[in-house]
């Protein structure tokens, strides 16, 4: 969880309404609560495992550059986070056979049941997130977020 602004939990007055401040908090709770989500229930994966099965799950085998660049995942990252799926039998890299320098990586059926599994923690973490907005709230909440995030 984000650690308060001060030692008394104030926050001020001129950063209150602004809504850079209001994302970044949003963010940083956001953040706590995937991180405290993987802890409890990911058995040592991390988000970035997630979202890397999940690329893999969606679009198919993929180089590993590839599956880097479409997970905003930096590259030297890429390569670690996938020596760590591949030792827990989650992907397997072959080598690809149009350019033998180039490996690619596919998920295995291990994998995918294990996305599944990470599905639940990280849909109790959006409960969670989102509790204090009503249902309505909540639609009204994404599509703005998602206005904001597609925005550059």
């Amino acid at each position: 969880m984000p650690a308060p602004h001060g030692p008394d939990g104030r926050t001020p007055a001129r950063l209150e309404g602004r809504a850079t401040w209001l994302v970044s908090r949003a963010h940083a709770r956001a953040f706590g609560l995937l991180n405290a989500g993987f802890e409890a229930h990911g058995e040592g994966l991390r988000g970035y495992h997630y979202r890397l099965l999940a690329a893999l799950e969606e679009w198919g085998p993929a180089s590993q550059a590839e599956v880097g660049r479409s997970t905003g995942i930096d590259r030297s990252d890429v390569t670690a986070v996938l020596t760590d799926l591949e030792a827990r039998g989650l992907v397997v890299r072959s080598v690809d056979p149009a350019n033998k320098r180039r490996k690619i990586v596919t998920i295995t059926e291990q994998g995918a049941a294990r996305l599944l599994e990470l599905d639940k923690v990280i849909d109790g973490i959006q409960r969670e997130f989102l509790a204090p907005l009503t249902p309505a709230q909540r639609r009204q909440f994404l599509g703005l977020v998602a206005l904001l995030a597609d925005k550059r």
